[in-house]
């Protein structure tokens, strides 16, 4: 095989890699989007209820989920609503979200993450960041990756479409807050935390509006 072959295999390789990593990200666009709908001839794939059309459980249900579980039997109901709704995708998505929100909340930078926010919700974050200000509080902190993502519970309201999906974050990240004349107050610079969240995620399925929003926090 010649050079300029494995050039391109090469080339082709780190291609395929950055195209891969690309479509992981999601929430870039402004919000936390739900996946496009499948191309035509793809529902031979997928089923919209629970069963697939070759017969057994809905993998993409089932590997998240328990079986019989009253989640499974929502997250069925919302993939008939919305046929192009998948649950590992709609997973990928939700790392992406957390790591851009928790981030814009520790940087102070609501205006990038409103969108991903319920007004609630928003309005908590607001207040919190304003009491830092008035404090003199700054904090700088460094996202250091996504430990686990784990969908903890799914409900769905069959009348409205409206659908909640609640999801387990475990991430790493560095954060330390100083005062207004630099003292250190809270965290050790450099040493790393885990950060352990459990939130809310709500849309309403079958509506233009492709946007997961945040509807509740906890641990």
């Amino acid at each position: 095989m010649n050079t300029a072959i494995i050039q391109l295999l090469v080339l082709a390789g780190i291609a395929v890699f950055l195209i891969l990593r690309l479509r992981s990200v999601l929430g870039t666009r402004g919000g936390f989007e739900a996946p496009p709908a499948p191309m035509e001839g793809a529902s031979s794939r997928r089923n919209p209820g629970f069963e697939v059309i070759e017969g057994g459980p809905d993998h993409d249900i089932i590997d998240h989920v328990p079986e019989d579980s009253e989640a499974a039997v929502a997250l069925a109901e919302m993939k008939r609503a919305e046929p192009s709704f998948a649950v590992g995708e709609f997973l990928s998505g939700a790392r992406g979200a957390y790591e851009m929100i928790l981030m814009g909340f520790e940087n102070g930078d609501m205006e990038q993450i409103r969108p991903l926010l319920g007004d609630d919700v928003a309005e908590t974050f607001d207040d919190v960041i304003k009491m830092r200000k008035d404090q003199g509080l700054t904090i700088e902190a460094e996202f250091l990756g996504v430990r686990e993502v784990t969908l903890h519970d799914a409900s769905f309201v069959s009348e409205t479409g409206e659908a909640n999906v609640v999801v387990k974050f475990v991430g790493e990240l560095t954060s330390v807050v100083y005062n207004a004349k630099g003292d250190l107050v809270e965290g050790e610079a450099g040493k790393s935390k885990r950060q352990k969240d459990i939130w809310t995620f709500e849309r309403m399925m079958g509506s233009d509006d492709p946007n997961w929003r945040l509807v509740a926090t906890g641990e």
